[in-house]
């Protein structure tokens, strides 16, 4: 055989063989993906014991909406996790004491991803409280003093507001929905559209895929190795052990206060945050809780 033969014939070999491996590959591939995407989409689903009915088509196609998009915002999702090891245990012994079911701590998650955030609007803390509905709801809210900010303060004034609603609407996903879009919003729709079901009515965007973002975050959540998220335990953020000082006074420096507790004032603000200025006015006398960590700072 000549050289250039031999050559032409190498050549053809290799090329044969490199698409032999690349259609085998991408082959298995796609195998994989179908494979996941099938195991991924759950058979029952409910919120807070009320079934969400998946044989209703805009039903199942709204939730499989919210849970792809979950499943691929990695990060949040993934802090979320991690964050819920100590929110969790703080939210969830007050949602039990108020009769709350337990699904509602993942309204926390969608509402502010268990972290103390201020939404353009002006909501804030992991329950995104406006001002108004906060003072009415029993917070405090100052300049100097805003309890939006403590988890306890505000997951109690959230269990307040979900009782109302319940009491309202007779529905806990009609409840966690008026969360979104107000009790007057949702019940003007119930009147308008004579339907008492929250996947039956047609509300706005917001509301209409807040119940399924919900959803979504508790179904990740409680299988999170399902759906490729697999976070080794010391990975989880926890809690620090801490003690509580009642004071019934200003304190005129937080940074002097902080340091006589053997801590500085970054630590003393992380630990409560409701704290708002350099300083605690307290002129009637109310009986105020800090926060001293023991260890971790």
């Amino acid at each position: 055989m000549k050289p250039i033969n031999k050559i032409i014939l190498l050549v053809t070999v290799i090329f044969a063989s490199g698409i032999f491996i690349f259609a085998t590959t991408n082959d298995a591939k796609g195998k994989d993906v179908k494979a996941e995407i099938s195991y991924s989409f759950p058979v029952k689903l409910d919120f807070a014991g009320e079934e969400t009915p998946l044989k209703i088509s805009d039903v199942k196609e709204r939730f499989d909406r919210e849970l792809l998009v979950n499943v691929n915002l990695h990060a949040s999702t993934i802090l979320a996790i991690k964050r819920a090891n100590r929110a969790f245990p703080v939210i969830e012994p007050i949602l039990k004491k108020n009769g709350i079911p337990d699904d509602f701590k993942y309204l926390a998650v969608i509402e502010s991803g268990l972290v103390n955030v201020v939404s353009p609007a002006g909501a804030r803390g992991v329950w995104q409280f406006m001002p108004e509905t906060a003072k009415e709801r029993g917070m405090e809210v100052t300049e100097n003093v805003d309890q939006r900010y403590d988890l306890e303060k505000s997951t109690e004034a959230a269990c307040s507001y979900f009782l109302s609603a319940k009491g309202k609407f007779g529905s806990w996903t009609l409840a966690a929905a008026s969360y979104n879009g107000g009790m007057s919003g949702v019940n003007k729709q119930i009147g308008i559209q004579k339907v008492s079901n929250y996947y039956d009515l047609l509300l706005t965007e917001e509301t209409s895929r807040y119940v399924f973002r919900i959803l979504a975050l508790k179904e990740i959540m409680e299988n999170p190795a399902k759906y490729g998220f697999s976070i080794a335990a010391e990975d989880l953020y926890g809690a620090l052990p801490t003690r509580k000082i009642e004071v019934d006074s200003s304190i005129t420096d937080l940074a002097e206060f902080a340091k006589g507790q053997g801590i500085n004032y970054k630590i003393l603000k992380i630990h409560n945050p409701w704290l708002r200025e350099t300083k605690l006015i307290n002129e009637t006398g109310k009986k105020y809780q800090i926060e001293i960590p023991l260890k971790g700072y």
